[in-house]
C-alpha cells in the first residue's frame, strides 16, 4: 500500500518528532511523581540518556514508543512504504537499545522499559513501577 501523503510531508512529520517530553514520557513522569518517587531526567553521562533516573536506587526507566523501538504489538510494525529504509533504521534502534541496556546493567544499574501501548493500563504500569523501584531499595 502506498503512502497517503507526499514524501515531503512525511519527511516534515518525522522531523517534528522529538525525543524528550513527548506525551507517553509525560504520562509516566506524572505517574511516578504521583507515586511519591523523585527522579532526574535524561542524564547525559549514562548510556542511552534514560528518560527517568533514580540515582539512589541505581535504577533507570525508559519510555519507548512502540513504532520507534519495534515493540511486538500492533503499533510496532514496519511501514509498507519505503520498507527497506525503515527495516534498517528500526533494526539499528533495537540494536542500540540492547547495547544500552547491557552497558547500564554492566555498570550496576537496573533497567525498566515501559512501552507506549502499556499506558492504556495505568494501574498496571503504576504497580510495575512500584515493584521495580521498591525492589531497588531492598537489601540484597
Amino acid at each position: 500500500m502506498a503512502d497517503k501523503i507526499t514524501p515531503a510531508r512525511r519527511s516534515e512529520n518525522m522531523r517534528r518528532i522529538k525525543s524528550k517530553g513527548m506525551k507517553p514520557e509525560m504520562v509516566v513522569r506524572r505517574l511516578v511523581h504521583g507515586l511519591g518517587y523523585r527522579y532526574r531526567l535524561h542524564r547525559k553521562d549514562l548510556p542511552g540518556k534514560p528518560d527517568l533516573v533514580f540515582v539512589s536506587r541505581r535504577s533507570v526507566v525508559f519510555v519507548h514508543g512502540c513504532f520507534w523501538h519495534q515493540h511486538d504489538c500492533r503499533d510496532g510494525r514496519v511501514p509498507s512504504s519505503n520498507r527497506e529504509y525503515w527495516e534498517l533504521k528500526l533494526a539499528r534502534n533495537v540494536e542500540r537499545d540492547r547495547k544500552t541496556r547491557r552497558e547500564l546493567e554492566a555498570a550496576g544499574w537496573r533497567v525498566l522499559v515501559i512501552w507506549e501501548c502499556e499506558l492504556n493500563q495505568l494501574e498496571d504500569v503504576g504497580q510495575r513501577l512500584r515493584d521495580f523501584l521498591d525492589a531497588a531499595s531492598q537489601p540484597s
